[in-house]
């Protein structure tokens, strides 16, 4: 793996036979991380609305897992 530092972003070269899988989920939290330190929300705030997005999710899905 090499990691290389330019004036307007951070390169991470990986081998191919690195797992998508992993390194999606990797790609998904640092992009959480970026997002998340731009945000001016309080903690009541995110916890309101993770509890709705969470809430929207499982109606919209719950026929898959509850028969």
């Amino acid at each position: 793996m090499q990691i290389e530092k330019t004036d307007t972003e951070i390169l991470i070269r990986v081998s191919l036979n690195t797992d998508l899988t992993g390194l999606q989920r990797i790609l998904d939290y640092i992009k959480f991380r970026e997002i998340a330190s731009k945000s001016k929300g309080n903690q009541k705030q995110i916890d309101d609305l993770a509890k709705k997005s969470k809430s929207t999710w499982w109606n919209k899905n719950k026929s898959r897992f509850v028969k």
